[in-house]
């Protein structure tokens, strides 16, 4: 599950949300025999980068209920009901996402996949009171689920 360069970042590179070094590093470290060996070495890959690399892959990803730059994260946004709340709903997750991004500089991630709007709600706001060490490996944790589930949807 290499092949050359090119095409590996072009098909893999979108599973982490506008960083296809991600893919570019983990091609290095191939070939991978199956699906789990390739997804477990893209994850290496993002945890094997230096801290500024992955706060950036963080801030690559779009606020939730915000503008959404990519088809992916709209569908997946969608999929938890968040281009369905209500107005109070919008105003706790906007106002939870700028209290979320003055701590940590980054946004708040979540796999939206794995949650409904309610429990999105709740972590925000509980993930807030994390440090921020914490709450960088709990967001590449995030990302590492949002990559597993953008994975096993393409093609086999």
């Amino acid at each position: 599950m290499t092949g050359d360069r090119e095409a590996f970042v072009a098909t893999y590179g979108p599973l982490f949300e506008h960083s296809p070094w991600v893919a570019e590093d983990a091609y290095a470290n191939g070939p991978y025999p199956d699906r789990a060996a390739l997804y477990e070495g893209l994850v290496g890959a993002m945890y094997a980068a230096p801290r500024e690399r992955q706060v950036a892959l963080v801030r690559a990803h779009p606020e939730l209920a915000g503008k959404v730059a990519t088809v992916a994260s709209e569908r997946e946004q969608s999929s938890a009901g968040l281009d369905r709340l209500s107005r109070d709903e919008h105003e706790t997750l906007t106002s939870a996402n700028a209290d979320y991004r003055e701590k940590f500089g980054f946004p708040f991630v979540i796999c939206v996949r794995d949650h409904d709007k309610r429990s999105i709600l709740q972590a925000a706001q509980a993930r807030v009171r994390n440090d921020p060490d914490t709450e960088l490996r709990t967001a590449l944790a995030e990302i590492a689920r949002i990559a597993h589930h953008r994975l096993e949807a393409l093609p086999a």
